[in-house]
């Protein structure tokens, strides 16, 4: 899905899911949001950069520095989650009120009418 033109993929979407899988994100959500397998992510935390390749950023730890930023692609499913989270809230949080509205109108129906009939009589035309 995101691999570059050599089949394999960018060194900022390895790193990047290193960076999801670190900070709690379970490996298989991960692993099915760039489209590999579980496997392969195991062995990017182990080492994100391909062995053949000449570009390792470590910092000055001997770290490999994360992706300052995801790429565009993948923080879209991370963002779709936390909107459907939000609109259940709200969906929940409106069902409330209007189940305490509807019950806040029954009280005043109840004591605005005593049922018994008024005292007086209507005026006739």
């Amino acid at each position: 899905m995101y691999k570059g033109e050599n089949g394999r993929f960018p060194l900022k979407v390895r790193l990047w899911a290193v960076e999801q899988t670190r900070a709690g994100v379970p490996v298989r959500e991960v692993a099915k949001q760039i489209g590999v397998d579980r496997s392969q992510l195991y062995r990017w935390k182990k080492n994100p950069v391909h062995p053949d390749s000449k570009r390792n950023l470590p910092d000055s730890k001997g770290n490999l520095r994360p992706a300052e930023e995801p790429p565009q692609e993948l923080a879209l499913p991370g963002e779709l989650q936390q909107v459907k989270q939000a609109l259940a809230e709200k969906v929940l949080e409106l069902d409330f009120l209007k189940g305490a509205l509807q019950r806040i109108e029954a009280r005043r129906q109840k004591s605005a009418s005593s049922g018994a009939t008024t005292s007086t009589e209507k005026s006739k035309p």
